[in-house]
C-alpha cells in the first residue's frame, strides 16, 4: 500500500510518514495541493491523507477535482478542531473521511484501514472510472455511493464491462441478458438500457454510447 500525505507542516508529514514507515506501510508526502494533484495523477496511490488548508490549491479543491476526474482513491481529510463547516466542505467535496487535528496517530491509521476496507470490493469486480460493479455481491457502486439494480440492469451493465469501451451488440445482450427468449418485447433493451442510463447519472466520469445500427458501449467522459 501507498499512502500520500499532504500538508503544509513539513514536520507533520514527516511525523506521519516515519509512523506509517514503521508499519511498513510505504509513504511519500507533498507540501502543497498542486503537487498532491500531480502525484495522484501520476497513479499508484492507494490512499491520501490531505490537509484542507494547503497552499497553491485547498484540499477541498484537490478531492473535487479528484472525483471529479474519476478517481476514487481514498482520501482521509484533516481539519481544525472545531471547524465544523471545514469538515462539511472537505466530506461535500468527496472526501471519505475525516480527522480533527490535533489527533493520535493510531486513530489516523485505524481511520485509514476503515476507508481502504469500504473501498474493497469482492475479487471479481469490475471498474471504469467511478463505476464499479461486483458480480459476486451482486452490487454496483457509482461515484461511491451504492445503487440498487435490477437484476437485467446488473446483466447488462455486467456486459457492458466486459470487457469496458468494446462495443456490446444487440444479440449479444439478447444472448447474455435475455437468453433468447422468443416472447421478448421489441424496446426491452432500449428500456432497461435507458433506466441504467439514469442509475449513471451520478458518474462523472461514464456514460453509456450508442453505436447506431450496432449496439451499446462504456465510454469515458472527456
Amino acid at each position: 500500500m501507498h499512502v500520500l500525505v499532504v500538508d503544509d507542516e513539513p514536520r507533520m508529514v514527516e511525523l506521519v510518514r516515519r509512523y506509517l514507515d514503521d508499519l511498513g506501510i510505504r509513504s511519500s508526502g507533498c507540501y502543497d495541493g498542486e503537487s498532491a494533484l500531480a502525484a495522484c495523477r501520476a497513479g499508484d496511490v492507494d490512499a491520501v491523507v490531505l490537509d484542507l488548508m494547503l497552499p497553491r490549491m485547498s484540499g477541498t479543491t484537490v478531492c473535487r477535482t479528484l472525483r471529479a476526474e474519476g478517481d476514487d482513491v481514498p482520501v482521509l481529510m484533516l481539519t481544525a478542531r472545531g471547524a465544523v463547516h471545514e469538515r462539511v466542505a472537505g466530506l461535500e467535496a468527496g472526501a471519505d473521511d475525516y480527522l480533527v487535528k490535533p489527533f493520535a496517530l493510531e486513530e489516523l491509521h485505524a481511520r485509514l484501514r476503515a476507508i481502504l476496507r469500504r473501498k474493497e470490493p469482492g475479487t471479481s469486480a469490475r471498474r471504469l472510472g467511478d463505476v464499479v460493479l461486483d458480480p459476486e455481491l451482486h452490487r454496483c457502486w457509482v461515484a461511491d455511493i451504492e445503487v440498487k439494480l435490477s437484476r437485467r440492469e446488473f446483466a447488462v451493465l455486467r456486459t457492458l464491462l466486459d470487457p469496458p469501451g468494446r462495443v456490446v451488440s444487440r444479440q449479444r445482450l439478447l444472448d447474455e441478458v435475455w437468453d433468447n427468449e422468443v416472447e421478448l418485447q421489441s424496446n426491452a433493451i432500449e428500456v432497461h438500457v435507458s433506466k441504467l442510463r439514469a442509475h449513471l447519472e451520478a458518474s462523472s466520469s461514464v456514460r453509456i454510447g450508442t453505436v447506431r445500427g450496432v449496439g451499446y458501449r462504456l465510454e469515458r467522459l472527456p
